[in-house]
């Protein structure tokens, strides 16, 4: 787990000096953004957590062969719909991330790796 946290750490500062118009997985400068985008790009502590989960996905998706990558993908796409049916509610957005940031960390937990 160490190791996930340090990737993500040190692939967090140069999101920082990102624009503000950026979350990591969409341009709030679209047009008619879906109710869950505008408040995550409206709030810097959901824009972080979308960072943080795109970030820990990108990293996973990057481990694994297409069927597990398949999987994950699947999982992710299923996860956004729940994200979305929270429409502007703020803390239903928080815990979505909660839950797939918690569900991300616990798929790098079941890595094996040599001793």
């Amino acid at each position: 787990m160490k190791s996930l946290f340090l990737c993500l750490v040190l692939a967090l500062p140069g999101t920082a000096l990102a624009p503000a118009a950026m979350a990591a997985s969409f341009d709030c400068d679209l047009p008619d953004l879906a109710p869950d985008e505008q408040v995550i790009c409206d709030t810097r502590e959901l824009n972080d957590a979308d960072v943080r989960m795109v970030t820990t996905f990108d990293f996973l998706t990057g481990l694994f062969a297409m069927g597990m990558r398949g999987s994950i993908q699947d999982s992710q796409i299923a996860w956004l719909k729940q994200r979305q049916a929270c429409g502007a509610d703020a803390a239903c957005i928080r815990d979505a991330y909660d839950r797939r940031q918690k569900a991300l960390e616990e798929i790098y937990q079941g890595i094996d790796r040599p001793l």
